[in-house]
């Protein structure tokens, strides 16, 4: 029987592929894949999804270039995706998308707008905006994040390309190895800007892939950091317990050494199921599931 929500699961609304495919294409290095709504309800048949969160997937909307080009493109996304949540609404549910979170004044209207009109269940957001590494720690997001809190949001976080795009190796394209390091990079700046506990405490703050290195690496951040001159304001304790306020997807991530460190650091209660459809292969995605299997966890529960 079907009882999974599904938290990391992607869609490509036409509008979005197109978009993609005019700039060249991803720019992690990842195919574009072919999204129907039968291959979405035959993957979710044969994995026990229940219910999918729909999300668009990095790059963004923000991909065009132009601030009044991605402000069109995540509203006819968004229009999209709520239009297949209305339709099928057993089946689906939808993090809004929006434009660059630089540019505050579009993406305060969209979150008005998908949130009061189109009734999403939360936003999706990405690691870092803009040409450098500005992570969502950085105090010009500071605006977005007062407006997340005051609704109390649900913000799913997704890992885009890194600002440096060379491979590691040929075969391995950014989301193979480096997007969980940037998901690591941008939580960590949560923590240490005192964002997280400061303007984020009525989110709930969903990190993709298990948290991608943050569990690997909040030992040797709390471990450092309150002993250095830079960082005396901090202890162990306080970095640490902060880790334990995110909520963390499964997407990719249940082999058991991964569950493992990330069963550490998380709050149980916290940890949730997710796919990575399309952009996952089946063959990972059903891989992956039977390994939460054989670990006993169901990860069923979704952010209300």
């Amino acid at each position: 029987m079907a009882s999974k929500i599904d938290v990391h699961h992607h869609v490509y609304p036409p509008v979005y592929s197109q978009a993609l495919q005019e700039v060249g294409g991803d720019p992690s290095g990842w195919f574009v894949p072919d999204w129907t709504v039968q291959a979405d309800l035959d993957l979710a048949n044969a994995v026990g999804i229940k219910k999918s969160i729909l999300s668009v997937t990095a790059p963004g909307p923000s991909c065009v270039g132009d601030s009044s080009k991605a402000l069109s493109l995540a509203q006819a996304c968004n229009d999209y995706v709520s239009r297949l949540r209305d339709e099928r609404p057993d089946n689906y549910g939808f993090f809004l998308v929006l434009p660059s979170l630089f540019d505050t004044e579009a993406c305060l209207k969209e979150i008005a707008r998908g949130m009061d009109e189109l009734h999403a269940d939360g936003v999706v957001i990405y690691t870092r905006y803009g040409p450098d590494n500005t992570y969502l720690g950085h105090e010009a997001f500071l605006p977005i994040w007062k407006e997340f809190s005051k609704r109390k949001a649900v913000v799913f976080v997704h890992p885009t390309h890194a600002v440096d795009k060379a491979l590691v190796n040929s075969k391995l394209p950014q989301p193979m190895f480096d997007y969980p390091h940037e998901t690591g990079r941008t939580a960590i700046d949560l923590i240490i800007s005192g964002r997280l506990i400061n303007n984020c405490a009525d989110c709930k703050i969903i990190l993709s892939h298990g948290g991608g290195t943050l569990p690997s690496l909040i030992g040797r951040v709390s471990g450092l950091l309150p002993f250095t001159q830079i960082g005396k304001e901090y202890t162990p304790s306080e970095i640490r317990s902060q880790a334990r306020r995110f909520y963390y997807d499964t997407a990719l991530s249940s082999d058991a050494a991964t569950l493992k460190g990330l069963f550490e650091v998380a709050d149980l209660t916290h940890v949730l199921f997710g796919s990575d459809f399309p952009n996952a292969p089946n063959g990972s995605i059903k891989y992956f599931t039977n390994l939460l299997k054989d670990a006993g966890v169901s990860g069923v529960e979704v952010v209300d």
